[in-house]
């Protein structure tokens, strides 16, 4: 199976609303802070911009899961900027790096779920804790990125090392 980009997932900061979900675009600039047109109210203002957490990488393979299991997640809903194909996410280790059209990212950390995630209309304050146990150790993967370039919808994905 190939390892490529499926969706790239941005959302701009807009007043009054919170990070979640982000939307489908078809290629973006991946920046040393994170995609452009991207903001991140956690990293930006709880990490202090911290660029180990520029991107958030997701698999669609637990989107799938999570479907099964009832929840109607789709790409996007549990903020990734890049959701991906054809890696588990099991595979993906701290230090791991991979070229990804003109871009290169490191994988720097596992994503903990939170409590951000009641801003989907299908979880809210009601059943957010139930999704955060749901999603620990399928929250996706945060990077930083090694070299910026320009990641279109379809690019492979390549490990580097």
């Amino acid at each position: 199976m190939k390892k490529q980009v499926i969706q790239i997932n941005v959302k701009p900061k807009t007043s009054g609303e919170g990070g979640l979900p982000k939307t489908s675009i078809k290629k973006d600039l991946l920046i040393e802070s994170g995609f452009m047109g991207d903001y991140n109210n956690f990293r930006t203002n709880k990490k202090s911009s911290d660029p180990k957490m520029a991107v958030l990488v997701l698999p669609i393979e637990i989107i799938h899961k999570l479907n099964k299991e009832g929840w109607p997640v789709n790409s996007g809903d549990l903020g990734e900027n890049l959701t991906t194909s054809g890696i588990n996410n099991s595979d993906f280790s701290v230090g791991q790096q991979y070229k990804i059209g003109k871009s290169i990212i490191e994988i720097t950390m596992e994503c903990e779920p939170c409590k951000g995630l009641s801003y989907l209309d299908y979880v809210g304050e009601t059943r957010v804790n139930n999704f955060i146990k749901t999603l620990v150790g399928r929250r996706g993967w945060y990077a930083k990125v090694l070299q910026a370039g320009l990641i279109e919808r379809g690019d492979l994905i390549l490990e580097k090392k």
